[in-house]
């Protein structure tokens, strides 16, 4: 049995594909204000927020299944494909993945509308580990709350 593992979800939203992608590449700083239900602080732990782009680390606070966890993680920015990763490097989610990465691609569809497909790739430790349905929650709910701002 394989310990690698990718999920993907598409989500259709009522926004425009380019301030989708502005919030996750110029105000991210706002995510726990835009979903203040899983997010409970971000910061910069390398580069800044004026600079905030390919390369920065950053490490979030958020909720999930009723528990406070860490991750820290680093930026990529695909502006060509409207695509943004993130790599996760410590934290919580490595009590049992291996490897985490979490990919929000933006699709445009027309003036106010385009498609998210999230992606989340992950290398459990062992048989044992869960698989990670919880965290593709997670980006589910980030993106309608990201649409519910836009609106």
């Amino acid at each position: 049995m394989s310990l690698r593992g990718k999920f993907v979800s598409e989500l259709e939203l009522n926004a425009a594909a380019h301030k989708y992608y502005k919030v996750l590449k110029h105000q991210v700083s706002h995510i726990p204000n835009i979903s203040p239900g899983i997010f409970k602080n971000v910061e910069v732990h390398e580069g800044d927020w004026d600079t905030h782009g390919h390369g920065s680390i950053k490490i979030w606070n958020y909720n999930i299944d009723g528990k406070d966890e860490v991750l820290k993680e680093q930026v990529e920015f695909d502006d060509e494909k409207l695509a943004v990763t993130l790599i996760g490097l410590e934290g919580d989610v490595f009590e049992h993945y291996k490897t985490f990465k979490g990919i929000y691609q933006v699709v445009p569809k027309g003036p106010e509308h385009c498609s998210v497909v999230l992606t989340l790739e992950y290398e459990k430790l062992d048989d044992g580990s869960p698989y990670p349905y919880k965290y593709l929650d997670l980006m589910n709910n980030l993106t309608r709350d990201i649409e519910s701002h836009l609106k």
